[in-house]
C-alpha cells in the first residue's frame, strides 16, 4: 500500500528538499499522483508578482520547487502555510504568527484529497522548534506518517544519524527508511561511511543521492528504490 511520508533530516542543509523532490519524481515515474508540502519555511523572500492581503507575498524557493513538481495544480498556501522572512529558527521568525498544528493538518488533509501521495518535508532536524512549545517531532506525530530520514553524508553524520534514528523510533512512528545524501563533494571515505550507516540503522537504505553541482531531479530519482 502506497503511503504518504514525513521527510526529516539529521540537521539543516542536509539535502531534505532535493530528496523530497527526487521522491516526488520517483513516485510520478511509478504512475502515482504526488504533491509536496513544506509546512514551515524561514528565510523566504517577497514575490513582487504575487499579492497577498494588500501586499507582496512571501515565498520559499524550496516550496516553489515542490509546487512546480506536483502532479496537480495546488495553491502555494497549501504547500507552505507558514512562510517567514527572517532566515532563523521558526520559533523566532514566526513569533508574530506562530505555527498552529491544526492549520497544518487541515492543509495536509486537503492535499491528501488531491493526490495519491503527499510528501511532507520538515524544517531542520527532528527537534527543531517550530513555535515556543512545539518542534518538528510534534508536527510529525500530529500527522502520524511514516518517516524517511535524510542523512547528509559529511563528517559527523554517523553520530547524527544514530541519534536521529533513535528518537524517531522512540516517538512511536515508523521509520520507513533512510536516504544518504552526498552533500560533501570532498568527503573522504564516503562509501565506508555509508556502509557503516547500513550496519547501524536497521531501517532500509532507500537510495544514495550523488553529489551534483546543479540539481537534476530525474537523475536523483533514478538512485531511489522504495
Amino acid at each position: 500500500m502506497i503511503k504518504s511520508y514525513f521527510i526529516t533530516g539529521t540537521d539543516t542543509d542536509v539535502g531534505k528538499t532535493w530528496a523530497t523532490i527526487a521522491l516526488m519524481r520517483y513516485f510520478k515515474q511509478q504512475g502515482y499522483s504526488v504533491v509536496g508540502m513544506k509546512p514551515v519555511a524561514a528565510g523566504c523572500t517577497y514575490a513582487s508578482d504575487v499579492e497577498h492581503e494588500g501586499g507582496e507575498a512571501l515565498r520559499n524557493t524550496d516550496a516553489l520547487l515542490m509546487q512546480a513538481n506536483a502532479s496537480v495544480d495546488v495553491a502555494y498556501e497549501l504547500v507552505n502555510p507558514y512562510a517567514y522572512r527572517l532566515p532563523v529558527s521558526p520559533h523566532i521568525a514566526g513569533v508574530d504568527d506562530p505555527v498552529n498544528l491544526a492549520k497544518v493538518v487541515s492543509c495536509f488533509d486537503i492535499l491528501k484529497s488531491l493526490a495519491d501521495i503527499v510528501l511532507v518535508e520538515g524544517a531542520g532536524g527532528w527537534y527543531a522548534p517550530i513555535n515556543q512549545q512545539e518542534d518538528i517531532s510534534d508536527l510529525a506525530k500530529k500527522l502520524a506518517l511514516p518517516v524517511i530520514l535524510v542523512v547528509g553524508i559529511k563528517l559527523g553524520c554517523i553520530n547524527h544519524a544514530k541519534l536521529s534514528y533513535q528518537v524517531i523510533q522512540q516517538s512511536g512512528l515508523e521509520c520507513a527508511g533512510w536516504i544518504a545524501a552526498c552533500i560533501d563533494g570532498d568527503m573522504l571515505f564516503l562509501e565506508e561511511n555509508i556502509e557503516m550507516l547500513k550496519g547501524v540503522l536497521s531501517a532500509p537504505l532507500l537510495g544514495v543521492l550523488p553529489h551534483l553541482a546543479e540539481f537534476d531531479f530525474d537523475c536523483l530519482a533514478n538512485h531511489l528504490v522504495i
